[in-house]
């Protein structure tokens, strides 16, 4: 590794801690002795990078500090890349525009000798044919946005159909078809709608009445009791294979 970029993850290193870091954890990490770390962290500080601390001890990087945007690693790159893809296959239109602009912008600003990154990418992801929805993705995510009700008329998988009340908080993209999970008015509880079961649909003017932090710890709590009384592993993520309302 080039002496700049390991400068360059040493302050990474130290702005993702949230603890006093060690000489001797960096130089674990980065594969190095610790007399090079040392020396790193004097070069810093020479450059008035805020940097506190004391060998033995360990360092803290002081808040404030902000790095120059998007040093990105080889790595870093074809991440963002492989998630870009995945949304363009995936996502509803305006995902998949944003994901077009964010590889364009990483892009323009990526060294030169990185091009071949994003001409001949190294990674790939299949193309699929999500179902045809009647409430588009874009409306969902906005109604999370907003934290506005829905009103919808869901078909089970008996082909019986509800008229429900929910208060949605995450939706969920599966390789085919997405999932909301929601706070059901109807079962007053937490149900997931696969969205292709969706015979109508329209967002409420009225505003879900809890915050979105605390509805989603409930969720998860709630997800976390259905584990343990079933005794099977299971996802929170409402992407992972997450059942049919009931």
């Amino acid at each position: 590794m080039r002496r700049g970029d390991r400068l360059f993850e040493v302050i990474e290193i130290l702005r993702r801690a949230k603890k006093p870091m060690s000489a001797g954890a960096m130089a674990t990490e980065l594969e190095v002795c610790k007399r090079t770390i040392y020396r790193d962290i004097a070069t810093l500080m020479a450059q008035r990078v805020p940097i506190r601390g004391e060998a033995g001890v360990g360092y803290v990087l002081e808040a404030g500090f902000h790095m120059p945007p998007l040093m990105l690693t080889a790595d870093e790159i074809e991440a963002a890349i492989l998630g870009a893809q995945w949304v363009q296959t995936r996502g509803d239109p305006g995902l998949r525009s944003a994901a077009e602009k964010l590889i364009a912008k990483i892009q323009a600003v990526a060294p030169g000798d990185l091009d071949c990154f994003f001409s001949a990418p190294a990674t790939g992801v299949a193309p699929v044919h999500p179902p045809e929805e009647r409430l588009s993705s874009s409306e969902v995510r906005k109604a999370i946005r907003q934290q506005k009700k829905i009103r919808l008329r869901y078909m089970d998988e008996k082909d019986v159909v509800t008229e429900r009340v929910i208060w949605p908080l995450l939706l969920g993209y599966r390789d085919e078809g997405r999932i909301i999970a929601a706070w059901c008015e109807l079962r007053q509880a937490f149900r997931y709608f696969r969205t292709e079961r969706i015979t109508d649909a329209e967002i409420l003017a009225e505003t879900v009445p809890k915050r979105r932090d605390l509805l989603r710890a409930e969720w998860q709590a709630a997800m976390e009791t259905e584990r343990r009384q079933y005794q099977t592993p299971r996802s929170v993520n409402a992407s992972d294979n997450a059942p049919d309302d009931g």
